[in-house]
């Protein structure tokens, strides 16, 4: 009685279909020990200087004026010549605006 309810509801076939699958180790995947990926040392050495850069950061007087310039000026610039070109030829958004 429980079989006929189990294969009406279709749990039968999911566990036996949950059985076939293939089984993976955590963490390792497919791969067998002879498959390993070797490190590249230029990846390697960048990613430590990444992390050496990210914690030894200061700003200072030396560099704020090229951040700000990089984080602000540049960006604004860009944005106003973009915004100044779409104006002079006529985009829809700055017709209904009446900028334009």
């Amino acid at each position: 009685m429980i079989g006929n309810l189990l294969a009406r509801s279709g749990l039968r076939a999911a566990t036996q279909t949950a059985g076939r699958t293939q089984r993976r180790k955590m963490g390792d995947g497919p791969f067998t020990d002879a498959m390993h990926v070797k490190k590249n040392k230029y990846v390697e050495e960048w990613n430590g200087r990444r992390e050496i850069t990210e914690k030894a950061f200061e700003v200072g007087p030396d560099n704020l004026p090229a951040i700000l310039f990089c984080a602000f000026v540049f960006p604004f610039g860009i944005y106003t010549f973009t915004r100044r070109e779409l104006i002079i030829k006529g985009d829809p958004r700055y017709k209904r605006s009446g900028l334009a």
